[in-house]
């Protein structure tokens, strides 16, 4: 969209410009409309887990932003010709139980033909004007705490490459498709400062994009940063999907890596995540509740890092 004439609109409350995780329009002083769109081609064989990873990834932006997803409208690119109608069902029933589990009701959708298989879905949700959390609003001092353990985009590459036994396989799929509603409605209590979820960019690139859109230096522990079992031994041996290499390469200017810091684990702070969890900015008065109350709902929350200070550009330290 770089250099494209984009109108902008006084009741568009947040747009194109802070790569925020949704766009939000005021419709009136007590609702504002978010609107995410998202789809993927299959991470996993099963065709009903899948259905349910691409509807839990895009209904997460709506949480990201705060508010509660309401209709959602499936997107279809099928080989018609190359795959039995069965898999597209089975696709779709997944999508449909995450549909119901966020509370949100399927309005339609559209389908083409296409010689690869992509679904996810576009998501309308609501949210109070005053209440839209974005990643621009994190402030100094502020904890960040992560809602999910890192490290899916490698296990995903290890089932691809037959190297991963049944458990580990079914560890991803279970973490991909928890939606984040539970974590979202948790830490609305403890007046969160700036939220946005973990998806392609891996857990480096989306601190990023939160650090530049406050104007903020953000610096996290590795060490910190909870792990899905296993990914660390997968990636020592070197299975780390194209994308998190891409991303690294991206962000190498926005992102400093601390002398000390183990190779691999550095390099699975851009290991890129689907349906990822959510970081949370929570004042440091509130961080330590919110963390216990997250955890008593067994969520795998940890404190990963905390906003130490001003950058006009945005800046990612890791420790």
């Amino acid at each position: 969209m770089a250099g494209l004439p984009v109108q902008q609109h006084p009741k568009l409350i947040v747009g194109l410009q802070s790569a925020d995780d949704a766009g939000v329009y005021r419709l009136n002083d007590d609702t504002a409309l978010i609107q995410t769109v998202d789809f993927f081609t299959p991470i996993v064989n099963a065709p009903y887990d899948f259905g349910r990873i691409a509807a839990a990834n895009a209904l997460s932006d709506i949480y990201a932003m705060g508010g509660e997803p309401i209709t959602a409208m499936n997107i279809v690119c099928f080989p018609a010709d190359d795959l039995p109608e069965s898999v597209l069902r089975q696709t779709l029933e997944g999508g449909l139980d995450k549909i119901h589990e966020a509370g949100a009701a399927l309005a339609g959708g559209h389908s083409v033909d296409d010689r690869e298989f992509k679904y996810g879905l576009s998501v309308t949700g609501i949210v109070h004007p005053e209440a839209v959390l974005t990643n621009s609003g994190a402030d100094v001092g502020d904890r960040l705490i992560l809602t999910k353990p890192i490290g899916t985009g490698i296990l995903a590459t290890a089932v691809k490459g037959g190297l991963a036994d049944a458990a580990t396989g079914r560890r991803l799929i279970d973490i991909a498709a928890e939606l984040n509603k539970s974590a979202a409605c948790t830490v609305r209590a403890f007046s969160p400062s700036a939220c946005t979820d973990i998806t392609g960019f891996g857990l480096a690139g989306h601190l990023f994009e939160m650090a530049a859109a406050a104007g903020k230096v953000i610096e996290i522990e590795a060490r910190a940063v909870p792990l899905v079992e296993a990914a660390l031994s997968f990636g020592q041996m070197g299975l780390f999907p194209a994308g998190a290499y891409t991303n690294k390469d991206h962000f190498k200017d926005a992102v400093a890596i601390e002398t000390g810091v183990d190779d691999v684990l550095a390099d699975m702070m851009f290991d890129p995540q689907t349906s990822g969890g959510l970081v949370v900015a929570l004042p440091p008065s509130a961080a330590e509740d919110g963390l216990a109350a997250l955890q008593d709902r067994g969520i795998e929350a940890a404190v990963i890092g905390e906003v130490t200070g001003a950058d006009s550009c945005g800046r990612v330290v890791i420790r």
